[in-house]
């Protein structure tokens, strides 16, 4: 690759991240970073201050999507004069993590399969009428989920998803979103649970609910929707 070329793709990787999942983006513009050699094994990452305004994120986000990189074991910190943040390992093309040796092609059909599912079944949620133990149901599952340890996340945050299916009044509906978080979460058992991401996620639901409850269908398929975006940017930043 010549050296225009990898300016090129550089200047691509690093540009500002739009959207509202700015820790989830950052983790997958980070990884697909990495997996395509714009900075190879043993090289160092722009300096953070210069990072993190390239890719129009706070120090404080891009410090996460760092950390969690660490952890993963794809950078190290090193201190000094000839100190950064350094590539260890680059990831290859799915990871060998994808349950089932799933392709990037069938990730990206469970997950576009699942946000027309999921965002409607808010929109549609937000449509009706709610009874009284439509209401405290959702409200009962939202606390649940909200603040729970690593432990129980997944299963309470799977519940309030199918919760929201349940009050939107369609059988073959909640049939439909149970199928597919089943496959979802087959391949979100696949990546490591990130703290940062729980928290976004609490407060997401937590706006999902609300949009709900206040009857207001554009809201809840909005915020559903970007909350499933940022799922989706993880999954394909790990696992494609």
């Amino acid at each position: 690759m010549s050296s225009g070329a990898v300016r090129g793709a550089d200047e691509a990787l690093f540009r500002p991240i739009r959207g509202g999942n700015a820790f989830e983006e950052t983790v997958e513009r980070l990884l697909s970073t990495l997996r395509l050699g714009v900075v190879a094994p043993g090289g160092r990452l722009p300096p953070g201050r210069e990072l993190a305004a390239r890719l129009g994120v706070s120090r404080a986000t891009l410090r996460e999507a760092l950390a969690t990189l660490q952890t993963a074991g794809y950078l190290e910190s090193r201190r000094g004069r000839y100190g950064g943040t350094f590539v260890v390992a680059t990831p290859s093309p799915g990871s060998g993590l994808a349950p089932g040796g799933r392709s990037a092609a069938e990730i990206d059909d469970v997950l576009a399969f699942r946000q027309v599912l999921e965002a409607g079944a808010a929109e549609a949620a937000a449509a009706r009428s709610l009874t009284r133990a439509d209401r405290e149901h959702l409200t009962a599952r939202l606390a649940e989920c909200t603040g729970t340890g690593q432990a129980d996340y997944r299963r309470l945050d799977s519940r309030l998803h199918l919760a929201i299916a349940e009050v939107a009044g369609s059988p073959s509906l909640t049939t439909a979103v149970v199928d597919v978080r089943s496959r979802v979460n087959e391949l979100l058992d696949a990546i490591p649970l990130l703290a940062p991401n729980i928290e976004h996620s609490d407060r997401q639901h937590a706006a999902i609910v609300t949009a709900i409850l206040a009857g207001d269908p554009p809201g809840a398929r909005r915020t559903m929707a970007e909350h499933l975006a940022g799922t989706a940017a993880l999954l394909r930043g790990f696992l494609t």
